[in-house]
């Protein structure tokens, strides 16, 4: 979805139309929104079981902090398959889909769940499986890829064995077996990578590094355009100050067993790997593009809850209100809630009021708290005369 794209979920009464019938009353939120700032489509959401008043405030906070768990894993998940596909954005966009159809199709069409989430079910029964649902589609994605960058760290290590420098790729194919004094009680075969800058200084000082260095036993193995390998040959008494030298002279020691088809078992172990995480990858995006929609999924009809209890506790009952979705962008939105104000400003009580030249001004900080106190602050905590969520998917 693109970025320039922010929506407003707004409830209002009925009652802002004369006749109380709902087309007109959403004829009227157009009418204020105007096509200025925004196009309106209608937004249903049914009729759920409600209980106490003490209930409803305190499922209003409940969902208030759901809706930010909501977000934040549709946040991760995008991150993920933002990972996965290495940053491409049109192939992240074709896996951000919701019920096979983009979000905001789903929006803008949107109808309540009915199977999995059923209406007839007390509210807290539906918020508690809502929040079930969404921490396991956090862990299930975190699980996945964690799995993923793992198998992903590895292949890399073993590729950079591959294609690295003498300092750090694989010497299986590279050091022959005759090079090596093997099975001695008493010698050692040390492999050394020298940078080829100082190579002179190596062949100069590592005769007397340390005590019983093999003379003249320095045999060059290999070179590539940063480093030359030399094998050295010195008494194992003394094989770990040598090493020690080594590092100090900023010639890297490599640790080296011969192994009898130890290339081979290299490749092997590549061919594994590379083929494990493919695999794993293919899982990964799988899991990604389900859990995107899923959660979206999830979370507007956390946001289709948070408007139905608002909208309780601000009109009270009987219940007759109509919902709609504001589609606009980051910078109308402020102009598309300012214009709603004006229109409905007479809905807010004694919250809202008119300066002496006739302009809209709200009340003091306390009546903003006393609101708050009863759950009626809607989003962001800053009063508005009607209920209003604002929202964007990334």
């Amino acid at each position: 979805m693109s970025k320039n794209t922010r929506f407003l979920l707004v409830s209002l009464p009925a009652s802002i139309s004369p006749s109380n019938d709902h087309d007109e009353a959403l004829t009227a939120l157009r009418s204020a929104v105007t096509t200025d700032y925004g196009t309106v489509f209608p937004f249903s959401i049914p009729e759920f079981k409600i209980g106490t008043l003490d209930a409803l405030v305190q499922q209003a906070d409940e969902l208030a902090k759901l809706e930010s768990g909501c977000e934040a894993v549709v946040g991760k998940v995008g991150d993920s398959l933002r990972t996965i596909l290495e940053g491409d954005e049109g192939k992240i966009a074709q896996q951000k889909t919701v019920n096979d159809k983009p979000a905001e199709q789903y929006l803008k069409s949107f109808h309540w769940n009915k199977t999995k989430y059923q209406a007839s079910k007390p509210l807290g029964e539906i918020i508690d499986t809502l929040h079930k649902e969404v921490n396991s589609i956090d862990n299930q994605v975190k699980d996945k890829y964690n799995s993923y960058n793992q198998i992903k760290t590895n292949l890399t290590s073993l590729q950079r064995k591959q294609t690295g420098n003498l300092s750090n790729k694989s010497l299986s194919n590279i050091v022959p077996a005759s090079l090596l004094v093997q099975d001695s009680e008493y010698l050692e075969t040390h492999l050394i990578a020298v940078p080829r800058t100082i190579t002179k200084d190596f062949l100069r000082a590592y005769e007397t590094l340390t005590p019983m260095v093999v003379p003249r036993s320095a045999v060059q193995v290999a070179a590539d355009d940063e480093f030359t390998l030399y094998a050295v040959t010195t008494f194992k008494k003394h094989s770990h100050e040598f090493v020690h030298k080594c590092r100090e002279s900023k010639w890297t020691p490599r640790d080296f067993k011969y192994k009898e088809g130890g290339k081979e078992e290299e490749s092997k172990e590549l061919e594994r790997v590379a083929k494990e995480e493919k695999k794993i990858w293919g899982e990964a995006l799988r899991l990604g593009r389900t859990a995107w929609g899923e959660s979206v999924m999830a979370w507007v009809h956390v946001l289709a809850l948070r408007v139905f209890v608002e909208t309780v506790l601000r009109y009270g009952l009987p219940l007759n209100f109509i919902c709609g979705l504001v589609r606009t962008t980051p910078k109308l939105a402020k102009k598309a809630r300012s214009s709603l104000d004006k229109s409905y400003s007479y809905l807010g009580g004694n919250a809202f009021g008119r300066d002496k030249k006739g302009r809209m001004t709200k009340d003091d900080s306390s009546t903003s708290a006393d609101m708050q106190a009863a759950g009626l602050m809607g989003d962001g905590g800053d009063y508005s005369p009607y209920v209003c969520y604002e929202f964007e998917i990334l």
